[in-house]
């Protein structure tokens, strides 16, 4: 039998690195300035329209290696850790130009639709200090244990000891978080630890990397003391149990909700106040909702206060955690929460007929079979919740096409500094 010659894969070589002065022209989508060198896009991090550099490129993306002008829009980031921490992308810029490039991502985003600008309200936005949710990575090393968070495009984890923009219970907890990474088992290498602050404490999940590697009873003793010591409510590994000193709960609506491991929040609770908000008031007088993507009930619960609910999502703890609360919030209209996968088998037009209003808000991959299916109904009311502006404007093109009118729209900077924007809309049918 012949055999077959092994050809090594030549992987082609990376161009070499140039150097040209230029001006940032503008902001793209995801935060960078956009230089435009030799007629070709240029994406350099941590600039701002109006700053003349010195950029070394490659590949269409840039580094400033120097300024030779300074934009009227840059301001000094309140930060020590920015441009090294991954985590924030927009600091630098002056508080008014970093909102209208907020809303504008919007309103791009929904002109590229027809949609025109005059229905955007202004950006709501949400204070620096109020994420309830961080993902901090952790590596272990001959020198000890690295507790922060990754810079930016690249696996190095920055150290750090404080940060600007999450909550600060959940700031000022980042040393005894510290202590419990290194309490972890030290074949642990490299993983992440998920935090969530609830209303009686911190939800504490390790994942990824070597967290799923099955604990043995002193090391799930290790990480119990140090677990009590930090102050956390519950403690998981992979999705499995190790301690819980109380159950985590979050309110939504006034009624407590037993939240399971990794169940979904909005990332502040400032901006999930202003979603609630643009919610009911626009929901205030129907008498039967249905609430798609309900998560574990941030919407559909307060909705209950005033009409019947229908809630679905396809995560089956979060919607038997939606049950179990309602069951027994003594609500006054009814409550349904069924798990069903929306992607795959969306309400139908039958279903969403009898309902005088619909919420959704799905993943950012938006909800496109579903928006089907609601345009071709007779819901009077949909209000969609969206954290992808472009997703939204495609499902709100389909809902139009429908005969749906699209008249207010309200964007939310709860993801601050970031490039990411909150944002949720109201559609009419007549």
């Amino acid at each position: 039998m012949a055999r077959r010659r092994k050809f090594k894969s030549r992987a082609k070589a990376p161009s070499p690195a140039k150097t040209a002065e230029a001006e940032i022209m503008e902001i793209g989508a995801r935060g960078d300035g956009v230089a435009f060198i030799e007629g070709e896009k240029v994406f350099t991090p941590y600039s701002a329209p109006g700053d003349v550099a010195r950029i070394t490129y490659r590949g269409g993306r840039g580094e400033i290696e120097c300024l030779s002008a300074e934009s009227p829009h840059r301001s000094a980031a309140p930060c020590r850790y920015f441009g090294h921490c991954g985590g924030c992308a927009l600091q630098h810029l002056s508080v008014d130009y970093y909102r209208d490039w907020k809303r504008k991502l919007v309103v791009d985003a929904l002109a590229r639709e027809g949609f025109s600008e005059e229905i955007i309200a202004p950006l709501h936005a949400c204070p620096p200090a109020s994420r309830r949710r961080a993902a901090f990575a952790v590596r272990r090393t001959a020198s000890g244990v690295v507790f922060g968070f990754n810079e930016r495009g690249a696996s190095r984890i920055v150290a750090i000891d404080h940060c600007l923009v999450l909550a600060p219970q959940l700031s000022e907890a980042i040393s005894p978080l510290r202590a419990l990474a290194g309490a972890a088992p030290s074949r642990w290498r490299a993983f992440d630890l998920q935090v969530t602050l609830c209303d009686n404490g911190l939800d504490v999940a390790f994942t990824g990397g070597d967290a799923s590697d099955d604990l043995t009873g002193p090391e799930i003793m290790a990480l119990t003391e140090a677990a009590q010591a930090a102050g956390i409510v519950r403690l998981t590994a992979d999705g499995a149990p190790v301690a819980m000193f109380e159950t985590p709960v979050v309110r939504f609506g006034g009624v407590p909700v037993a939240v399971p491991p990794g169940g979904f929040l909005q990332a502040s609770a400032e901006g999930e106040a202003a979603l609630l908000s643009f919610v009911l008031e626009h929901t205030k007088d129907a008498k039967r909702v249905a609430d798609l993507f309900s998560g574990c009930g941030t919407f559909a619960l307060p909705l209950a206060a005033g009409a019947a609910v229908d809630a679905f999502d396809s995560d089956a703890p979060a919607i038997a955690a939606l049950d179990t609360a309602s069951r027994g919030a003594g609500l006054r209209f009814p409550l349904r929460a069924e798990r069903r996968n929306l992607f795959e088998r969306p309400l139908s037009v039958e279903e969403l007929n009898p309902y005088n209003a619909v919420v959704f808000d799905p993943p950012r991959a938006g909800a496109r079979a579903q928006a089907e299916t609601l345009a071709q109904s007779s819901v009077p009311i949909v209000v969609g919740v969206s954290c992808n502006p472009a997703s939204f404007a495609r499902d709100a093109s389909i809902l139009r096409a429908g005969g749906y009118s699209l008249s207010q729209l309200l964007p939310v900077d709860q993801f601050v500094f970031s490039a990411h924007v909150e944002l949720a809309g109201l559609f009419t049918k007549e």
